[in-house]
């Protein structure tokens, strides 16, 4: 991006810190951010009708979180995005981004490869998901996010495999062993 662009992105976004456990999205809310992580880490999880969490994906430094189809549609959504640890975040709203699509083409392009590589990332994930075992799905999260691993608590990690985390220590003590 060139200076003018990078001036207009920071007359749009707002800077926040958040603490630890801090919710910037529950469900029932509409999704009113576009959520960059400059320092920390979030998940964005679902609960079922059990009051069981399941985190679909994770956000860490130089990362976008949004709950995009409540973000778009600007209906209540079904999904929590919640601090994993204290962070830092530049946030843009929906009629911030639009004016960023008319005004700097370039971050249409940004924003189109942004929702593209998450998209990817999502279909990888369920064909992991329908085909794979659990230690398949371990090997696949340390691939996608091989720092997030040491960060994460087994609780977090077996969440987003579908596992229990007694499962999960089990199998990372059969890949120390390896």
């Amino acid at each position: 991006m060139d200076d003018n662009e990078i001036m207009l992105l920071e007359t749009r976004v707002t800077q926040r810190k958040i603490k630890r456990r801090q919710m910037i999205l529950q469900e029932g809310f509409v999704c009113k951010h576009y959520t960059f992580v400059e320092k920390g880490c979030f998940k964005m999880y679902g609960v079922d009708d059990k009051g069981n969490e399941h985190n679909l994906r994770f956000a860490a430094e130089n990362d976008w979180i949004a709950d995009l189809g409540s973000f778009y549609s600007e209906k209540p959504g079904r999904l929590f995005i919640e601090a994993i640890e204290p962070s830092v975040i530049l946030q843009i709203e929906k009629q911030d981004l639009i004016f960023l699509f008319l005004n700097a083409t370039k971050f249409n392009r940004i924003f189109k490869v942004i929702v593209e590589e998450k998209f990817i990332e999502l279909q990888n994930r369920l064909l992991q998901n329908f085909s794979s075992n659990a230690r398949q799905r371990y090997l696949g999260f340390l691939e996608q996010y091989p720092k997030l691993a040491l960060r994460l608590p087994n609780t977090q990690i077996a969440s987003y495999l579908g596992i229990t985390p007694e499962f999960l220590s089990k199998i990372r003590g059969e890949k120390l062993s390896k």
